[in-house]
């Protein structure tokens, strides 16, 4: 039983494509075809569905499987780093699941930490959800997740981050520039831009809380758009200081209401990672993590 073969077969279900996976791999499509099917020879089962229209979907069996393979890929990249350790060279790749704000905000102030620190480790990204990051962390294609707390899998093993808070945006021209504090009730007539989808229910929560009922002008899923209808005056939103505070020509007031969303590195089980995963742990703790907030740092080290 090959380990390449195993490293294909995953390829090609991430990519959805034996063309993609074939390039991403540098090998011919037709290897990529054949190291597939002599897998389903040996196991004397049909991993793949093949479909023209409907593109690559695996069988029951291969959804069965899969979760096994990326495990067994897991370990073995796992093996590898720490012959490197024990030998003194780095090596190793970290699979990072991410969403807009962290990206542009978090993420590259830890990246740029841990490069200086272990500039041979590589990294893969996907951006998505908070659904599809906790999916991802669940099924084993990324080794960590930048994740919200009580939006993810509780059994996660967590590293806080960020207490995010929640702040009203709009346009420089607005009333709301001069006032220190923003109350929930001076949102009720305004036209209101509400985001669908990740923050939603901050923000929902918010509202209920006050008892009162926004004014909804646009409903719109994306953050960037979101913001560029602020800055055409078009109404006000509610949503992470983190990704608000970033973008030009709108401006930031805080609620007579707090609240926050909680930003966290997580884990399927940090006791189970590889060394390099662990390590950028540690140096996220280290980037973001006050003195006095409490974590049981040990876990980090076992």
């Amino acid at each position: 039983m090959s380990i390449v073969r195993f490293e294909i077969l995953s390829k090609v279900i991430e990519l959805g494509s034996f063309t993609k996976a074939a390039e991403k791999l540098s090998m011919t499509q037709s290897a990529v075809s054949h190291a597939i099917s002599s897998l389903e020879t040996e196991w004397g089962v049909t991993l793949l569905i093949r479909d023209r229209r409907k593109g690559i979907a695996l069988t029951e069996i291969g959804q069965k499987t899969l979760p096994h393979i990326r495990e067994v890929l897991k370990r073995i990249e796992t093996i590898n780093q720490e012959i490197a350790l024990a030998t003194n060279l780095e090596t190793g790749i970290i699979r990072i699941g991410t969403f807009a704000s962290a990206s542009s905000c978090l993420l590259a102030k830890l990246l740029a930490k841990f490069q200086k620190k272990h500039p041979k480790i590589e990294f893969k990204f996907y951006e998505g959800t908070y659904e599809e990051i906790t999916e991802w962390l669940q099924s084993g294609i990324i080794d960590i997740g930048f994740v919200v707390k009580g939006k993810t899998n509780p059994s996660f093993d967590l590293v806080p981050l960020w207490k995010d808070k929640m702040v009203v945006a709009f346009h420089p021209e607005h009333k709301f520039l001069h006032k220190e504090t923003i109350d929930m009730h001076d949102l009720e007539k305004e036209p209101f831009i509400m985001p669908t989808g990740m923050y939603q229910s901050h923000i929902e929560e918010l509202f209920k809380e006050a008892q009162i009922k926004p004014s909804i002008r646009f409903e719109v899923h994306d953050c960037t758009t979101i913001a560029n209808m602020v800055q055409e005056g078009l109404g006000v939103t509610i949503g992470p200081e983190l990704f608000l505070k970033t973008q030009q020509n709108i401006k930031i007031g805080k609620l007579n209401l707090t609240s926050y969303r909680d930003v966290a590195l997580a884990c399927s089980a940090i006791s189970e990672a590889s060394p390099a995963v662990k390590e950028f742990l540690v140096v996220a703790k280290n980037v973001f993590i006050e003195p006095n907030n409490t974590i049981d740092s040990q876990i980090l080290f076992n």
